[in-house]
């Protein structure tokens, strides 16, 4: 039993993606954004092709969008390309997610 125990605890350590400062806003984009948005908020070519009015993560973005409003896009969808995010991901690593793509805009070459 005490080796069953220890094996879960182990278990919810490694799966968490939650760290006691909360959620990685980066690991979590690593894992559900990078691939459309790109590594540092520049989507990649090909997915420029695909979806033409794609966002890039640029400091024109980070004026027109607050954190809040990212968090909105990631609950709620934006059209149909841009999906709802808010059955992967709970509140508080959505609020990770959109000030990461802060972090990305303010980071942006001109």
């Amino acid at each position: 039993m005490r080796s069953f125990l220890m094996v879960c605890a182990l278990f919810a350590i490694v799966t968490s993606r939650v760290s006691a400062q909360g959620a990685d806003g980066k690991a979590l984009y690593d894992e559900f954004c990078k691939k459309c948005h790109g590594v540092i908020g520049k989507p990649p070519a090909t997915m420029q092709k695909k979806f033409e009015k794609i966002a890039t993560f640029n400091a024109e973005f980070m004026a027109k969008h607050s954190v809040d409003s990212v968090v909105k896009v990631l609950s709620k969808g934006k059209n149909e390309d841009m999906k709802s995010f808010k059955e992967k991901m709970k509140p508080d690593e959505l609020t990770a997610v959109a000030k990461y793509v802060h972090e990305l805009a303010a980071k942006a070459k001109p």
